[in-house]
């Protein structure tokens, strides 16, 4: 099946005239046009390539534990999701670049046997410095693969289907968060961990597939010769650092680890500032552009939200005393509401109701995260629940609209690289927040054995802290909105 030639561009463009945010009723589109023959095999290509990257965020937790009890390396754990979140940021932020320079069929292909590569080293794996070589390669692969699925999307639909296909996304990452560490727990009890992992062998293969008959293989006119590695190096050095930042256990090392982070990260887009090969949108991470803002936004949710994603299942074991059914189960209630929130906001149909979405997402993070502090510090479940349910519900009133105000607004010879960004920095702002709430926890004494009263003492700390990010993330949401050009602002 190919998508026919006129699906591919919009009538009315992208960044410009009020149609783009605000359709007429002739205009109006139903969620069922994602699964119509026009669009069901772009729909299932793009949601494949979120749910692998979403999936195998939540296996190795899964998976890996019974895994060393065979081939060893416990200590090691958690590099597993080190390396694979680091693979796949460097995979997301070089791959606006592959596609410029490659085409997006050749490099998702390339990109999709490099996961299945990875996936299949981690599957027949007898030791577990095996198994992280495969996450490696499956962290590229897929940090590739989730970048250009979303750069693909207003390529591939046209701008009234933007918001809903962001809404399919969004439940595809509910149903994995909640879904994939059953059905690897299942498959592992029921067969081994190493057919948890082969679970994706198919799944890629049908991606690819689908990948070969309808992904674009458009070039697009560049003077590079090749990726930037310095600027690479540089900043896959600074997430390194950055992510063993959390593993330090002498509060001086993780400082220095996150002071040498900062410093190696910011060489990194500095650096980029001035090349003529760029891996940045123009404007990226700077306060005078919708671009600009709005990219801060993208990262600052995540990172005010890693600290429930670190310690929240471990708040509701040890102060509440839930076991860890339970627990996990509650853990994934944020995902949920965002799923929920999303699909039920793709409706938006007028300019002012977008725009509020946009600025009212962050805002209801803030309000969100003193509700689940207070229920961690009163050791109240509906007041965490309730918390959890909010944050969720701010991702998915606003994850949509801000996303699509940002391919909107970037200059069409820059959207590929906005759009690639947006999966990437989502991944760089759990990875970033995580590191600094095990900093908070560390520093201010954790330690998994103590009793609880200390430990209510510390996690009421570490889950107030969240606030010194959302603050920014509700002010930059604000400005980025009233900077944006029309039809946006």
């Amino acid at each position: 099946m190919t998508i026919p030639t006129e699906s591919l561009v919009d009538p009315q463009p992208l960044a410009t005239g009020p149609e783009t945010t605000s359709p007429s009723p002739s205009e109006d589109s139903r969620w069922a046009e994602l699964l119509t023959p026009h669009y069901l095999a772009t729909t299932v290509m793009l949601c494949i390539g979120v749910a692998l990257f979403a999936f195998n965020s939540f296996l190795v937790t899964t998976v890996l534990p019974t895994a060393v009890m065979e081939i060893g390396g416990g200590e090691l754990l958690s590099w597993s999701i080190t390396l694979y979140l680091l693979g796949s940021i460097l995979g997301g932020m070089s791959a606006a670049l592959l596609k410029a320079r490659f085409g997006a069929r050749d490099a998702l292909l390339a990109a999709g046997l490099l996961f299945l590569i990875g996936t299949m080293i981690a599957a027949f794996a007898e030791s577990m410095d095996q198994v992280l070589a495969g996450r490696v390669a499956q962290g590229l692969g897929e940090g590739v693969v989730a970048a250009l699925c979303y750069a693909l999307i207003p390529e591939l639909y046209p701008s009234r289907l933007v918001p809903k296909v962001f809404g399919a996304e969004a439940a595809v990452w509910a149903i994995a968060s909640f879904g994939g560490p059953l059905g690897a727990g299942f498959i592992t009890e029921t067969v081994s961990w190493r057919a948890a992992f082969l679970v994706n062998a198919p799944i890629i293969l049908l991606f690819l597939l689908l990948t070969l008959r309808i992904a674009p293989t458009q070039r697009a006119v560049t003077n590079s010769k090749g990726l930037p590695l310095l600027r690479l190096l540089l900043l896959s050095l600074g997430m390194l650092s950055l992510l063993m930042a959390g593993l330090f256990e002498r509060p001086a090392l993780t400082f220095a680890a996150v002071l040498l982070a900062i410093l190696l990260m910011a060489g990194s887009i500095r650096l980029d500032r001035f090349s003529m090969t760029r891996l940045l949108p123009t404007g990226a991470f700077g306060f005078s552009s919708t671009v600009g803002l709005g990219l801060w936004v993208v990262l600052l949710m995540p990172v005010a939200q890693a600290t429930s994603s670190v310690y929240l299942v471990f708040s509701l074991q040890h102060l509440l005393g839930y076991g860890p059914t339970l627990a996990g189960g509650l853990g994934a209630v944020m995902a949920m509401s965002w799923s929920v929130a999303a699909v039920t906001i793709a409706n938006l149909k007028h300019r002012n109701q977008r725009r509020l979405a946009i600025q009212f997402g962050p805002l209801l993070q803030l309000l969100g995260i003193l509700t689940l502090a207070s229920g961690i510090f009163m050791r109240e479940i509906g007041l965490i629940v309730l918390g959890q349910i909010t944050i969720g519900a701010a991702f998915g009133v606003s994850w949509g609209y801000l996303s699509q105000m940002l391919m909107d607004v970037t200059p069409d010879a820059e959207r590929d690289k906005t759009s690639a960004l947006l999966p990437t920095l989502q991944s760089a702002g759990f990875a970033i927040g995580a590191a600094i709430a095990g900093l908070i926890a560390n520093t201010a004494g954790f330690d998994a054995k103590a009793d609880a009263d200390h430990l209510h003492d510390i996690l009421t700390l570490t889950f107030i802290v969240p606030l010194v990010w959302a603050i920014p993330a509700s002010l930059c949401a604000y400005l980025a909105v009233k900077r944006a050009p029309e039809p946006w602002r």
